[in-house]
Parts: C-alpha cells; structure tokens; sequence
C-alpha cells in the first residue's frame, strides 16, 4: 500500500468496529478500513487513538470577495447592505490576478485547515465576468488536491441588475457548476418568486443543482424558501437544491414554520446556514433583546432535512474576521443554536463533513474502501472534543498524499508540584 493511518478513531458517522482502525490507501483511494491491517507501506503515521475524519468541507463561501478586506474601505456600520454596496465600490477595481493570488492564499489556508472541498459563489453581475474566469482558473490549479465547486450568483439580484441572467447563463457555459439566486434583494416579493422560477427552471432544463441565497433577512414576510420549495418539488429536483442562510426563518412565527419545514423536506430541499455571519450580520437593526438571526437548525434536523454549515466570508466587505476553521464554524453554530447535547453536538461536526458532502453531491467521500483518500488527523479523541479545542490538524492527506502537517497544541509549565506540559485535554483519574 502506499500510505497506512493505524490505530485511528473515527467519528460516529463512519460505520467502525470497536476500537481503533488501520486505514490503508493505494492509488488514492481507501482500499481497507480494519483493526490491525496486516499489511505494510510505503509511510505508515500512528494516530495514538486520535480522530481521523473525512476532510471540511464548506457548502458556503465567496471566494472571489476573501481577503479583501479593507478594499477600498471598511464596512462602517458591520451590515449586510453596506457589504454589498462596498463589493459594488471594489468590483470596478478588481483585477484578475489579484482575483486568483487572494483565492490561492485561501485555498493554501484552507488546506492547512484539513478543508479540502468548498461551494463558492461568485458574482456574475460584473459583464466582464472576471471574477468568474479567476475562480476558474483556481478551481484548475487546486485541482490536485482540492475540491472548487462553483456557483453562479447574480450579487446584485437576476431581475434587477441589467443582463445578470445572461451572465449567469454565461458563465454556467464556462463551466460554472451550480445555479444561485438572491430573491430577497429583488425590488419586489414578486420578483423574488419570479427570479426562484426562472432559475430552477433553467438549473432543471440543465440538469444542474441550485443553491440560492434565500431570505437572508430580519424580515419574517420574507418566504422566498417556500417558493423555492414549490419549485422543486414542481421540477422534480428533490436532493439538488439548497437554500442558503434562510435567517428570516429565525423570526418567523412558529404555525408557520410548521407547515414550512414539511415543504422543504417534502421537497428535498437542503439549508445551509453560516453561523459566524449570520449572527454578526443580523439583528443590527434591534435595540434589545436582539435577535441573533442564525435558522433553525435543531428543528430542521428533527424534520429529516439536511443541514450544512458554511463559513461564508474571511476577511471580505462583510467579515473582518476568519481563518478557514471549519471546527470555528461549529463551534459557534453548537453555541448560538443551543445544540450541546451529546447528539446535537456530533450533528455540528456533521454539518462541516458528511452533511455538507452530501449536499454537494460527494459520491466518494467517507473512510470506507472505495472512498477517495482525504482524511484529517486531528488532535482530539472525538468530534466533541475537536470542536471544543479546534484541534490542531496534526496530518492532512488529499488523494492519498500528506499534504499539510501540524504540530499538537501544547503548552509547557513551570510550576512547583504540577505537570510539565498540559494538552487542555481532560485526563481522569
């Protein structure tokens, strides 16, 4: 074999065995998952119990806007308008060398991270579609060792910027992978619902999945996730939409949401929301008590629909903060959607690896023989305890090759009568 991982733990998601597991790749691929594989290898790494995952994976980024931030200013008032009328002052001025040079810094953080897949949106309201031709260009020099996955989104809304359907029809023909949508920040409700038909529509005649940007929004009127739930359903695309923050569902009154979330699971409709953003960016025009925006998450799972988590913006018009950690993410949707059951917990885990690999259309993602050969050392025993630490990311393999070391967190001491060194890990007795 090429590469054997031994004595790994693996998260609840993944079928094991008791106990620890070798793990045994060749030409890329998982070829055996067993306790004490008898087999040898070019490299073998002993993860002394930790847990070896399936690599990140972000179902909701903008990475033509990351590490932008400061260009040309900063978001003053920390809101959701201003963001986007500060990226309509940038987009002038963008270039696409500086387009392809922030997203390959990213993309290197991002490997550092064990994020090894992530669903980009990139505007299309821009006629030159230079953004999209940068991302492109990215998504092919990745390639090797990540997975881009593209989304034509019309930033400034399809019906009310001039051309913005031709250019996303544009940039679908580039090789754009999925279709997007903003339909709250159309002029109308109308022309919400319009542009939710006229996109699945035109995602369905191409076979193509849709995630939009749905209902982003203190608003509760703001329903644009039903429409989309109806239009699915209509088109037959059960398992190839997502609606994307769908904050507005945070403030909706409960009789409604209860005859709402039977649509979406009716029509296999996914929700991803973004946790670090969703409760910067909502909620700023509350005095108190403040409403912190993120979707209900606990009461969609329990409805038997898929929920991802993304991160949605580092260091852009919208964010000032981030570094690619996916386990951030997590931790702070565990925290602000109160999910800290034992169950609850892993489900967080989940969102940033199967759920959101799921929704992507991952066929091959997972540790069991056949699946490609991207995992994650991390220094923790188990999910819960990933999360609680953000652990360090001790190896990362991608197509079967280690690709990023780190080293464990550890911190020496010098006190009189305790430990030498502590690892924040809880030692019992």
């Amino acid at each position: 074999m090429d590469l054997i991982i031994r004595r790994a733990a693996l998260p609840r998601s993944a079928a094991q065995p008791h106990g620890p597991v070798d793990i045994g790749i060749e030409h890329g691929r998982i070829v055996a998952v067993e306790p004490k594989l008898s087999a040898a290898a070019r490299e073998e790494i002993d993860a002394h119990g930790s847990l070896v995952t399936p690599p990140f994976v972000d179902a909701h980024f903008h990475m033509d806007a990351t590490l932008s931030y400061g260009l040309p200013r900063v978001n003053a008032s920390g809101t959701l308008l201003e963001g986007i009328a500060l990226w309509g002052e940038l987009k002038p001025h963008l270039t696409q060398q500086a387009l392809v040079e922030r997203a390959l810094q990213y993309c290197d953080w991002a490997v550092a991270r064990g994020l090894l897949a992530i669903r980009t949106h990139v505007d299309v309201c821009d006629a030159r579609l230079l953004a999209v031709e940068a991302l492109l260009e990215v998504k092919r020099r990745v390639a090797p060792y990540m997975d881009l996955q593209l989304v034509a989104f019309p930033q400034d809304g399809l019906l009310r910027s001039q051309g913005a359907f031709e250019n996303l029809k544009r940039a679908i023909g580039m090789g754009v992978d999925v279709v997007g949508g903003i339909p709250h920040f159309e002029r109308t409700m109308a022309d919400g619902a319009e542009s939710v038909r006229l996109l699945c529509e035109f995602a369905a005649q191409k076979g193509l999945r849709v995630d939009m940007h749905c209902d982003e929004s203190d608003d509760p009127m703001s329903r644009h996730v039903e429409t989309l739930a109806a239009q699915a359903h209509r088109l037959g695309m059960q398992g190839r939409v997502a609606g994307s923050h769908l904050t507005s569902m945070h403030s909706m009154d409960n009789y409604y949401v209860s005859k709402l979330l039977p649509l979406m699971r009716e029509a296999g409709v996914a929700a991803i929301a973004n946790p670090l953003i969703n409760i910067t960016l909502q909620g700023r025009s509350d005095t108190y008590p403040k409403r912190r925006g993120m979707t209900r998450v606990p009461e969609m799972l329990a409805a038997g629909i898929d929920v991802a988590f993304g991160h949605d913006c580092v260091m852009d018009p919208w964010y000032s903060l981030g570094s690619g950690d996916m386990l951030e993410v997590a931790h702070m949707g565990l925290h602000v959607a109160q999910m800290t059951g034992i169950d609850a917990m892993h489900a967080c885990f989940d969102a940033v690896t199967v759920n959101a690999a799921r929704i992507l259309g991952f066929e091959r993602y997972g540790i069991a023989p056949g699946c490609d050969a991207n995992l994650v050392v991390l220094d923790a025993r188990d999910a819960v305890e990933a999360m609680r630490l953000r652990a360090a990311r001790l190896v990362v393999v991608s197509r079967g090759k280690v690709v990023s070391r780190s080293p464990a967190a550890r911190a020496a001491l010098s006190l009189e009568g305790r430990p030498t060194e502590v690892d924040f890990k809880l030692h019992r007795a």
